[in-house]
C-alpha cells in the first residue's frame, strides 16, 4: 500500500501541538510497517530527522501553507496534484485539512472545533476559512479520527457527521514525563521557584485557556490560607492575552506568581513533575494533553469539567467549573492541604493514563487507513 500522509506541521525546532501529533503517528506508521510506501508532503523543505526509514519519500509542494490563502492554494492545487501524480491509495491528514479536489480515499484527523464554541478567539481570516472549509472537509474525508469522543459528539452535532465515520483515536504521552525522585524535585523548586512548591499550568496565555481565572482563583487562596506555594505558567502569550495581564496587575500576590514563557521539551517533564499539582482549568479542549502528562509524572490534577476534559481526567483530578473562581480557589486549598488526596489522585492517574497512548493512536489510524485504502481499489 501507498500512504501520503500530510506532514507540513513537521518544521525545525520544537514541535507542539499538530506537529507533535503528526510525529508520534507518522512515525509508527513509517516504522512499523516497512512494507508500505509513505509519501511525506512538506509544504518547506524539511529536516532529515523526520524521514523514519527507506520506506519514508520526502516530497516538497509550495508554497509554505501558513495564511488562509495560502492553505487553500497549498491543499487544492499543490496537495491535489501530487496525490494524481503519485497515485497513493490512501491520504492521510493528521491537521484537520484534506483536499476537496483530489478523488484519493481520505482519512482525516480533527482535534478540536474550537471556533464553532469560541469564535471571537479566532482571528477575522482565519474564523472565516473554518467556517467554509471545515464542514466541507468532514463531509468530504471518507473517513474521520477524533481525538476524543467529546471531538465526536461535537463534530456529529455541528455537522451532522453520522457516528459511523468517525472512530476515536485518543492522544499520548511523549516519552520523558516520568516521577522524578524527591532530591531531584527540590533541585527544579530552587530552579524555578526559589525552592517553594508551586502549582504549575501548562499552555498558551489566551482567554479560551481561562487563565486569567486561574490568576484570580491563586490570589483567592493565597488570601485565605496564606499558604506558601507559588504559581508557574508556562507557555507562550497568545493574542487577546489582555485579560491575563489585568488579572495579573490586580493580584497582591504577585511575587509569588512567574510566568516562564515557552518551556522546551526537554525541560517541561521536569518542571511537570516537581510541581505540587497542575491545574489546567481551560474552557474547551479537544483533548487535553497537559493532563494526561501530568499522570505520567504522578502529579496530581485540578481540571475544569468543560468539553473533553472530564474524559481524559477520569478520577485523576478535581473537576470545577471552569467560571467558578471560588471553586478553584477551593480546589487549590483543598490539594495543597491534604495529602491523602494528592495521594488518592495520583494512584488514580496511574489508572487512567493507561488508556491512552501514542501506539493505541497509531494503529487506530492504521487500521483506518487500511480500510480506506482498499475501498478506494
Amino acid at each position: 500500500m501507498k500512504v501520503a500522509i500530510n506532514t507540513r506541521f513537521l518544521l525545525p525546532g520544537p514541535l507542539e501541538g499538530l506537529g507533535r501529533y503528526t510525529y508520534e503517528v507518522a512515525r509508527r506508521l513509517a516504522q512499523g510497517h516497512p512494507e508500505h510506501e509513505f509519501l511525506f508532503f512538506f509544504d518547506r523543505p524539511f529536516d532529515q530527522r523526520f524521514l523514519f526509514g527507506d520506506n519514508v519519500k520526502a516530497i516538497v509542494l509550495p508554497p509554505p501553507a501558513r495564511h488562509p490563502i495560502l492553505w487553500y492554494i497549498w491543499f487544492e492545487y499543490s496537495v491535489a496534484s501530487a496525490l494524481a501524480k503519485y497515485k497513493p491509495d490512501v491520504f492521510f491528514s493528521p491537521d484537520g485539512y484534506l483536499s476537496l479536489h483530489a478523488t484519493t480515499p481520505t482519512v482525516m484527523v480533527v482535534h478540536d472545533l474550537a471556533h464553532e464554541h469560541f469564535p471571537d478567539a479566532v482571528p477575522f481570516l482565519v474564523r472565516r476559512f473554518y467556517q467554509r472549509y471545515v464542514p466541507r472537509y468532514c463531509r468530504r474525508a471518507d473517513h474521520l479520527l477524533a481525538v476524543s469522543h467529546y471531538t465526536k459528539e461535537d463534530m456529529q452535532k455541528q455537522y451532522s457527521i453520522e457516528g459511523s465515520k468517525i472512530t476515536v483515536c485518543g492522544n499520548g504521552c511523549r516519552e520523558g514525563f516520568t516521577p522524578l525522585a524527591e532530591a531531584e524535585r527540590r533541585q527544579v523548586q530552587q530552579q524555578y521557584s526559589e525552592g517553594q512548591p508551586y502549582f504549575l499550568y501548562v499552555g498558551a496565555v489566551h482567554p479560551r485557556k481561562n487563565v486569567h481565572r486561574l490568576i484570580e482563583a491563586f490570589s483567592r487562596f493565597k488570601q485565605q490560607t496564606g499558604a506558601a506555594i507559588r504559581l508557574l505558567i508556562a507557555g507562550r502569550f497568545a493574542w487577546q492575552a489582555g485579560a491575563v495581564r489585568e488579572a495579573f496587575e490586580a493580584s497582591t500576590f504577585q511575587q509569588d506568581i512567574r510566568f516562564l514563557g515557552f518551556i522546551p521539551d526537554e525541560a517541561l517533564p521536569r518542571l511537570m513533575g516537581a510541581a505540587l499539582g497542575f491545574v489546567y482549568p481551560s474552557l474547551f479542549e479537544g483533548f487535553g494533553l497537559p493532563l494526561l502528562e501530568a499522570m505520567h509524572c504522578d502529579v496530581p490534577a485540578i481540571s475544569s469539567r468543560s468539553s473533553s476534559l472530564p474524559e481524559v481526567a477520569g478520577a485523576a483530578a478535581l473537576l470545577v467549573g471552569p467560571t467558578d473562581i471560588g471553586q478553584l480557589a477551593d480546589a487549590m486549598g483543598r490539594l495543597y492541604e491534604d495529602q491523602g488526596l494528592r495521594h488518592q489522585l495520583i494512584e488514580a492517574g496511574k489508572l487512567q493514563r493507561q488508556k491512552f497512548s501514542w501506539d493505541k493512536t497509531a494503529e487506530v489510524a492504521y487500521q483506518n487507513l487500511l480500510k480506506a485504502g482498499a475501498q478506494g481499489n
